[in-house]
């Protein structure tokens, strides 16, 4: 008799349950305001999975960014690519852009808006901390070079918007092999998202190999964005009822009334964006490694191994979302052992300068992608402290062979002591604060001074020294 009503109840409890997650429905709103980097990828990345666990109706990725890294960009690309949930990628606020990488992660999203006095492009591949673009391109220096022709070409493309449909030359290629390798792999890139989406590829081109700009309007009348809103409100009205394509699966969206839920970067990504810069990850891996290796060396010290404990948990906090080359990371560490052997083993610089050499060439080669560079003064400066490091110790060391011994037996040799009594062979003699027996080969008076020559087993070898006292 109490098993209908039980279920009556359930039911009951089901549908509120049911009717509160209908009137709760979300759109997540994620915000990038940075240079685009394995900490904006791991946020973007959480955020997506967040809204998926929700069951959120959209995502709304608010971006302004100058670019970023190749490599974290594609990341975003693929998440945004494989989520069960449309994302909007909103160039905002006034005054924003979406260059670089941005243009990239645009033109990947499923939904693609911009807020008024915003722009996007400038989607030409270059490495971070080299100077100049790829190779074969036209470095800065050399724009004074161009006929006023060519600059009002490059800059406007022929006609306002920067495309190069009238611009008399051929579409930018490199020069050698790296440049057009690169240049295309980003061609093509961008040609292919540009088409799932049904954006103008065209213009994206244009985008890469000439790094154009244009402003939102342009960009809606380009179809390289669907909507130009001024703020999340207005994109939200503007997008009830849009259909978007997710997973192969037409979704019409149902925007209005959406509560917006802001998912700010937590702890995580804040540590993240400070510990994922390469100079950062480099100091912290060797703070680590050197401060494990100082507490190996004098146990019970405690602080030095505390503090590089915490170095190379941090550091491998970084090198996990970091396109890490282990091969680097081996060079460093045998440039790290060599040099610090230099001061245990009597190699005369052998493997000082081996180990610089490791430690050089791994720090260079540390990161996979090339545009994570550690800066060139840094690892000058850390390679020069620790070449000089090695030539101190190996200095220390020759003045130490050099030295006469500070203990023991050998300390005796050359001493100079007094003679406690009258001997011709062997006798007494007061050195260092002690009595010892000594032999001698040549006579010795009482209150003489003499010298150790020789020491075998507790007796002493000694010869006398200046004239006889003993009638002084």
């Amino acid at each position: 008799m109490l098993l209908w009503p039980l279920l009556v109840l359930m039911g009951i409890a089901w549908l509120l349950a049911a009717q509160a997650q209908d009137e709760r429905r979300q759109a997540v709103l994620l915000t990038v305001q940075d240079a685009i980097g394995p900490a904006t990828a791991d946020y973007v990345i959480r955020g997506i999975g967040t809204a998926e666990e929700r069951r959120a109706e959209l995502v709304v990725l608010q971006l302004d960014t100058p670019g970023g890294l190749d490599s974290s960009m594609r990341s975003i690309i693929q998440a945004i690519l494989g989520a069960d949930v449309p994302v909007a990628t909103y160039v905002h606020p006034a005054g924003a852009r979406a260059a670089s990488a941005g243009t990239y992660i645009l033109y990947g999203s499923h939904i693609a808006a911009m807020t008024p006095s915003t722009n996007i492009g400038s989607a030409t591949p270059v490495q971070i901390g080299g100077g100049g673009g790829l190779p074969g391109m036209t470095p800065p220096d050399e724009e004074d070079d161009k006929t006023a022709d060519e600059k009002d070409a490059g800059e406007n493309g022929g006609e306002k918007g920067g495309t190069a449909d009238s611009a008399d030359k051929e579409p930018r290629r490199g020069e050698d092999a790296m440049g057009r390798k690169v240049l295309e792999d980003a061609v093509s890139y961008i040609r292919g998202l540009a088409e799932r989406h049904g954006r103008n590829a065209d213009w994206a081109e244009d985008a890469v190999r000439e790094g154009f700009n244009i402003t939102a309007s342009e960009a809606l009348e380009r179809d390289v964005i669907e909507f130009v809103a001024e703020n999340v409100t207005d994109l939200l009205a503007q997008l009830d009822g849009h259909e978007v394509t997710v997973n192969g699966v037409v979704r019409t969206l149902s925007t209005e009334g959406l509560e917006v839920v802001s998912e700010d970067p937590d702890w995580r990504t804040e540590l993240l964006s400070v510990i994922t810069n390469p100079n950062i990850a480099y100091i912290l891996l060797l703070i680590g490694i050197y401060g494990i290796i100082f507490e190996l060396a004098n146990p019970g010290a405690i602080v030095p191994g505390t503090i590089g404990a915490i170095s190379l948990i941090l550091a491998f906090f970084a090198l996990q979302v970091m396109p890490l080359n282990y091969a680097g990371l081996a060079l460093i560490l045998l440039g790290i052992v060599f040099m610090i052997a230099e001061a245990f083993v009597p190699s005369f610089g052998a493997l000082g300068i081996g180990g610089l050499i490791a430690f050089t060439t791994g720090s260079i080669m540390l990161w996979d992608d090339p545009n994570l560079n550690i800066a060139w003064p840094l690892i000058v400066g850390v390679a020069i402290a620790m070449a000089g490091f090695s030539i101190w110790v190996l200095g220390r060391l020759l003045d130490l062979r050099r030295k006469k011994p500070a203990i023991g037996y050998e300390e005796l040799i050359g001493m100079v002591g007094t003679a406690k009594e009258d001997f011709d062979r062997s006798g007494r003699v007061w050195i260092h604060s002690e009595l010892w027996t000594a032999d001698t080969e040549r006579p010795v008076h009482a209150g003489q001074q003499v010298r150790v020559v020789s020491i075998d087993g507790l007796r002493l070898a000694v010869e006398p020294v200046g004239s006889d006292n003993k009638n002084a």
